[in-house]
């Protein structure tokens, strides 16, 4: 089913940003404007502008997307601060705050701070969202259209919430390639060639993936079930799980992505 999208302003058209423009072409995009100084060429079904100058007189989007990179917000946003009042702003920057963001674009600005996941250019990503003052319910539920349109999205009410989700679902795609690239590295290490390992480690991580999507049991349930008893999964599972091993290193992991996100609030 595809819905019909109001004209739509997104800000910043890098992987993120492109990815969200694709999933709102599939729900019946009316129209939107584009500003990205990078970009060649327009991407399909949108207009490009190099600056915010450049918006068409008389454009008046019901929302204006955020996908530029945290550094460049102070810069920014106070450039689209003719637009509060009338539409609401969606945010996927990293770290920055609600009330950051309404300091810089207008203390009316209805803002939504959101954290998406790279799996949205392929239609998987999570997203998680916080809503800020002023957003009606009307915007909020335009923003739950345009945030979910390449993949889930989950809400909360505490805004604080979204360093942790930034640490675990913003960054975890990562996490999860560099085990992929770990298991090939270990596989040739073993002497399995090498283009057989990319593959094997591709399609196990790729794999245990959607088998984890699919299936209704927990984790670690399907942990349990791939390890036999005395097995070499077992042998494998006791060097990973030592407490100094993968529970401590994934935790301070996450603990370190999470004061980061705090980091660039400031």
């Amino acid at each position: 089913m595809t819905d019909t999208l109001p004209p739509l302003l997104l800000v910043g058209c890098g992987k993120m940003g492109g990815a969200m423009l694709a999933g709102w072409r599939e729900r019946g995009l009316s129209q939107a404007v584009v500003v990205d100084p990078f970009l060649a060429e327009a991407p399909q079904g949108a207009t490009l502008v190099k600056d915010a100058a450049a918006i068409p007189a008389g454009f008046a989007p019901a929302a204006v997307v955020l996908a530029i990179k945290p550094q460049e917000a102070a810069a920014t946003l106070p450039l689209y601060a003719r637009f509060a009042g009338g539409a609401v702003f969606a945010s996927v920057m990293a770290g920055k705050t609600i009330a950051g963001m309404r300091g810089l674009l207008g203390g009316g600005a209805a803002v939504v701070r959101a954290m998406p996941n790279t799996p949205a250019a392929v239609g998987r990503g999570f997203t998680v969202a916080c809503a800020g003052p002023g957003v009606s319910a009307a915007q909020r539920t335009l923003a739950d259209t345009l945030l979910g349109a390449s993949g889930e999205i989950a809400w909360v009410e505490e805004e604080g919430l979204l360093d942790p989700v930034t640490a675990v679902s913003g960054g975890g795609p990562a996490y999860v390639f560099l085990l992929a690239e770990l298991l090939e590295q270990a596989a040739i290490e073993q002497g399995i060639p090498a283009e057989l390992a990319r593959r094997m480690a591709r399609a196990t991580v790729a794999g245990s993936g959607a088998l984890l999507a699919a299936s209704t049991e927990e984790a670690a349930q399907l942990r349990k079930n791939v390890t036999s008893p005395k097995g070499t999964t077992e042998r494998a599972l006791a060097v990973m799980m030592d407490p100094a091993a993968w529970p401590d290193t994934i935790s301070r992991a996450i603990a370190a992505a999470t004061a980061r996100s705090r980091e660039l609030a400031g």
